[in-house]
């Protein structure tokens, strides 16, 4: 066990940072991870922007995943954390961030921390912030989305320090999961007794580079086939993991308005004016959630709207799930990102 007496024993925390194609923020996160009797195990997925000569550079451990298997983020993860038990079998906790974030300085302490002090809790996240939310609207949301409340919660995302044992326990993340794969590790951990904590905390700064509508629309399909595969795999569990939140894309994006085509000519179109009623009432209960959150009016406004557009993408997502799911075939990685070169 470590030895919180006289300091926190950092020797026992090992990193496992995944990306493709991820440029200048690779060599930010590497930096930011680097320590003294830490190992550090970079997996790359097919970069051809020079990241693994880059991180070999470095000193960390590199691991090339083998592409001839479809590519997963989980996949990746379970791969980079295999390696570390062969290189430190003795780590006790793993943290786990992806290629285009920073660690904070100091969070490697404030996670350990809580873990040793915290035998049942076996995640530990913080504030994950964008970096350069004013670059761009969609740099912005993805800001407030990071904003999430503190305290014991239901999943983590992708940058987060697990407990080794229960990570092991569960068989890790589900390599087949295109998205949404933190949080089904997080139902199945907490499933064994495990909790999931974040904390008041400064964690990561995240560099998203969404700058066109086109990148934020595929994000979204992404986050809908989340939902419908979580859903479909936990849902029938007491918490019905996600079940909710694929109904409301459901409701939103094909109910509504099919309901509003069928009744143009019983209501002589009125039935548009009520649709576009119902959802200004959505957005207006998205604004004041997340006005009361702390956000500003104009980012609470922005994402209100943004909540109630995002329907439509990811009614979408739910769909390729299910069509993937009836053709009985693997679906594919939903990639919204742009190549960014090393200098």
């Amino acid at each position: 066990m470590l030895n919180i007496t006289g300091g926190i024993a950092l020797q026992s925390i090992g990193v496992v940072v995944i990306g493709r194609n991820e440029g200048n923020r690779l060599e930010a996160c590497l930096l930011s991870v680097i320590g003294e009797g830490r190992s550090v195990v970079y997996v790359d997925s097919g970069s051809i922007d020079g990241s693994v000569a880059l991180a070999h550079s470095l000193g960390v451990h590199v691991v090339e995943l083998d592409l001839s298997v479809p590519f997963t983020a989980a996949r990746a993860r379970n791969t980079g954390f295999e390696y570390l038990l062969r290189v430190k079998p003795e780590v006790e906790f793993v943290q786990f961030v992806d290629g285009d974030c920073r660690v904070v300085e100091g969070w490697l302490e404030s996670a350990t921390r809580e873990l040793v002090s915290q035998p049942d809790v076996v995640v530990v996240c913080g504030r994950r912030r964008e970096e350069f939310p004013n670059n761009s609207i969609y740099n912005r949301l993805c800001d407030v989305e990071w904003n999430t409340p503190v305290g014991e919660a239901k999943a983590c995302g992708g940058d987060a320090m697990m407990r080794v044992t229960a990570f092991k326990k569960v068989g890790g993340f589900n390599p087949t999961l295109i998205a949404g794969e933190e949080p089904e590790l997080c139902v199945r951990l907490r499933r064994a007794g495990g909790k999931i904590l974040r904390i008041d905390a400064e964690m990561t700064l995240h560099d998203a580079q969404i700058i066109r509508f086109g990148q934020w629309w595929k994000r979204e399909i992404r986050n809908g086939h989340a939902y419908a595969e979580g859903a479909w795999l936990h849902g029938r569990s007491p918490e019905r993991h996600w079940v909710r939140e694929s109904l409301r894309s459901w409701f939103w994006a094909l109910l509504l308005p099919l309901l509003t085509v069928a009744s143009l000519s019983p209501t002589r179109g009125i039935s548009i004016l009520l649709l576009l009623m119902a959802y200004v009432f959505l957005a207006y209960r998205v604004y004041r959630l997340t006005h009361k959150r702390g956000h500003q009016s104009t980012d609470a406004l922005l994402y209100a709207v943004f909540g109630v557009l995002e329907k439509y993408p990811k009614f979408l997502g739910q769909i390729q799930f299910l069509i993937s799911k009836l053709l009985k075939r693997q679906p594919t990685l939903v990639e919204y990102k742009s190549v960014v070169r090393a200098s």
